[in-house]
């Protein structure tokens, strides 16, 4: 039997659709989150490229439940769906879901998620971000399709994340405002109309962290500084509860 308690590494989810899943790539925003945090929490990628919350809502006890994850191991979870749900519905039916759907799915994420001890203030809605209809038309046309969505829908979309976290007593960080903010071009933001470019993933980076910062500024730094080890016995160093 071991005579040393296991390292307890605490989480930061990000749950969304493919701009999360694409997150861990070079330069991308979830990558740069995990190496702020290393040595300090994991950083749990579960983002699911063409999803909506209809479909999220339904997957999540499947990726996080009270079995395979404490509450209080979790220092945050990032929702980040609504680029999906704002599809068309006569050009892109699988993927849209309706405005109010959507505000009632990000709302019930948040109670499975309390369920299981993630309290609302450790969740951090993201709202989807504005749409370039013309470069994202290109795309559809590539794929032997019509333009699916429309910036003015997307808008709908975002405000419906902003309110919903105002009523569950979640954080938001609001996308669509922010790369619109004093009349700033968006599109740089973006790669193809729709995801995110590298800019565009150090713009969420950078204010995805003043948001998480402060749940995280207590972490400890995990298992002692290689300096501080000692050399002459580094089991009274590397075993020690911390």
């Amino acid at each position: 039997m071991s005579k040393f308690k296991t390292v307890v590494w605490p989480k930061v989810i990000l749950f969304g659709d493919s701009i999360t899943q694409f997150s861990f790539q070079a330069n991308g925003w979830g990558a740069e989150i995990a190496n702020k945090l290393a040595r300090k929490c994991d950083v749990v990628n579960r983002g699911l490229s063409g999803y909506n919350s209809r479909w999220a809502k339904i997957v999540l006890p499947r990726l996080i439940s009270s079995q395979n994850s404490s509450g209080n191991n979790i220092a945050a979870v990032t929702v980040f769906f609504g680029a999906n749900d704002c599809a068309l519905e006569d050009k892109n039916p699988q993927q849209h879901v309706p405005l109010q759907e959507y505000s009632e799915n990000l709302k019930e994420i948040t109670r499975l998620l309390a369920s299981i001890g993630v309290s609302a203030d450790k969740v951090i809605f993201i709202a989807p971000p504005p749409i370039h209809e013309p470069a994202w038309e290109k795309e559809c046309i590539l794929k032997g399709t019509t333009l699916n969505r429309h910036y003015s829908v997307a808008g709908q979309y975002a405000q419906a994340c902003v309110q919903a976290a105002g009523q569950c007593g979640a954080d938001v960080l609001d996308l669509w405002t922010l790369m619109q903010k004093d009349g700033q071009d968006y599109t740089a933001y973006l790669s193809d109309g729709l995801h995110l470019s590298e800019k565009g993933n150090q713009f969420v980076a950078e204010h995805l962290w003043r948001l998480l910062e402060s749940r995280v500024a207590d972490l400890p730094f995990i298992l002692p500084y290689w300096g501080d080890v000692d050399a002459k016995s580094p089991e009274s160093s590397l075993l020690c509860d911390q």
